[in-house]
């Protein structure tokens, strides 16, 4: 159960609502995931958020699924309920099949594995891989 209440359109503030017309008209959608309605106690943190995500998952570099397949991955780390639903099926509506899905998880588990023997046993980096990247010519 959430720790504040999931606000309708009427119940949040004028500057809660722009921010939930900007997702509908970003999504092209009339959903508002329970994300955004919790954060809508706090119009604030609401707006700098989505503006972040917006940023962040803005075309760029890496294509839209590879960002939410960080972003399960990420979210699966830190054992997130909520984003490894919302963002596995993003992932999925942008073409993540269940093969692509079912090797992510094998990455994560490898990751965190190895992660917890480095962490255990203090292994100090290898230099090689310390020194920052050559000036590309």
């Amino acid at each position: 159960m959430a720790l504040v209440p999931m606000l309708t359109d009427n119940q949040a503030d004028a500057r809660a609502r722009t921010v939930f017309d900007d997702i509908r008209a970003t999504r092209g959608t009339d959903y508002i995931n329970n994300i955004w309605r919790a954060l809508a106690n706090d119009p604030a943190q609401l707006q700098a958020t989505w503006s972040e995500v917006k940023r962040v998952m803005a075309p760029g570099a890496l294509d839209a699924l590879t960002k939410e397949l960080i972003y399960i991955a990420v979210s699966a780390a830190n054992n997130c309920s909520y984003c490894l639903h919302t963002h596995t099926a993003s992932a999925r509506a942008k073409g993540m099949s269940e093969a692509m899905f079912s090797e992510l998880m094998q990455v994560v588990y490898l990751a965190s594995l190895t992660n917890r023997i480095a962490i255990g046993l203090q292994v100090e980096t290898d230099a090689r891989y310390t020194q920052p990247p050559a000036p590309v010519a």
